[in-house]
């Protein structure tokens, strides 16, 4: 009997040890537990972010020139498939942008209650605010085709991107950002002497047809027809020059989402890792180190290196009167410094494999 009774109360001593340990990964984790998808990268199920895998980062340069190619040579005939599609896509994530902003103004209406649309779902009067506010600077934008209201709507892609996209490791960000650079490059720089045409830019500046306008067309409006502006989609960001009137220098929006991606993942690890550093200090108490070095996350290292590489970008814009491939000066300046800090860190191990997958806690296995 008491033999019996020592093997319980070793038995329950291991299950509390268990859930201590469990309970102790849990809280240093900074984000969603993430599941393993069937090509081995990782989705965080419970917020509905998708995280890239090292398959998709080698394909993407792929997929992006396929299709910057049907957008080049079917433009004419698919304009207005490209604007409606543009004008959705637009709508739905500029809605998502103002939506914090609609929740802020709603915040003291007492009720909660989501309204019901039939098939089309239940939405929270917040919701159908940021939908009702980004559908009219939509309409705006096809009435104008004013460059500000493009601006704002990339913008809202460049968020809603940011926003449900993660590089789950310093691997398969060196991967992504590799590849589209030499996607840029080559598109930029060498598309001219295979398709007699700088393929890049010429996608980027064509306008497509205002809808508004066809459907006038179609009717027999011809005033309305003749009124309605083309459209340049909102792919990019666009700024007037201070040199030259009427002209507009351009930033691709993949040229801020794609930098924008390494700086999310930068600053999850160092959240990540300041929360295990405080652990291990309420563990084991340690004067605090506040040299510069110490300081500097990695994530105001990429940011500084960002502003450098797009200031570099713009000024060999005006040196040499030509387009440049902004990665040629984003991804140097924002990857290398990043590898060479982590190096000397002692992280680049841990930043290059998933840093925030916990490794599964070992079962207790009897003698």
């Amino acid at each position: 009997m008491e033999q019996e009774e020592k093997e319980k109360n070793l038995e329950k001593e291991k299950e509390s040890n268990l859930l201590a340990s469990t309970t102790g990964a849990a809280t240093t984790a900074t984000a969603a537990t993430p599941t393993t998808n069937e090509n081995g990268g990782y989705t965080y199920d419970d917020t509905g972010v998708h995280s890239i895998d090292t398959t998709q980062a080698m394909f993407l340069p792929i997929g992006a020139s396929v299709s910057l190619l049907v957008m080049f040579f079917f433009f004419d005939s698919m304009q207005m498939v490209f604007a409606i599609c543009t004008a959705v896509l637009a709508t739905v994530a500029f809605a998502f942008l103002l939506l914090p902003m609609c929740q802020y103004l709603l915040r003291s209406c007492s009720s909660v209650t989501k309204i019901s649309f039939g098939c089309c779902g239940r939405f929270t009067p917040a919701e159908l605010m940021s939908f009702g506010l980004s559908v009219g600077l939509v309409l705006v934008w096809i009435m104008t085709g004013h460059w500000l209201l493009m601006d704002a709507l990339a913008m809202g892609l460049c968020v809603t991107m940011i926003a449900f996209v993660r590089l789950p490791s310093l691997k398969v960000s060196t991967l992504l950002l590799a590849g589209l650079l030499i996607y840029d490059v080559f598109w930029v720089f060498f598309s001219t002497y295979i398709f007699n045409a700088n393929v890049m830019v010429k996608v980027a500046t064509r306008p497509a047809d205002n809808p508004v306008g066809m459907v006038a067309r179609k009717l027999n409006f011809p005033g309305v027809a003749r009124d309605a502006p083309q459209l340049s989609l909102p792919g990019k960001l666009v700024f007037p020059s201070m040199h030259e009137s009427g002209h507009f220098s351009m930033l691709g929006l993949g040229d801020i989402v794609m930098p924008g991606l390494l700086l999310c993942f930068v600053m999850r690890y160092d959240n990540y890792k300041r929360q295990a550093s405080n652990n291990e200090n309420n563990a084991y108490p340690v004067q605090n180190v506040t040299s510069l070095s110490q300081r500097l996350t990695y994530f105001h290292c990429s940011l500084i290196g960002y502003f450098l590489g797009l200031l570099t970008a713009t000024i060999s814009s005006e040196v040499y009167k030509a387009a440049q491939p902004a990665l040629l000066y984003l991804v140097p300046f924002t990857l290398l410094p990043l590898l060479v800090m982590a190096y000397l860190k002692g992280d680049l191990r841990r930043m290059w494999h998933e840093p925030f997958i916990k490794a599964p806690v070992p079962k207790y296995m009897d003698v």
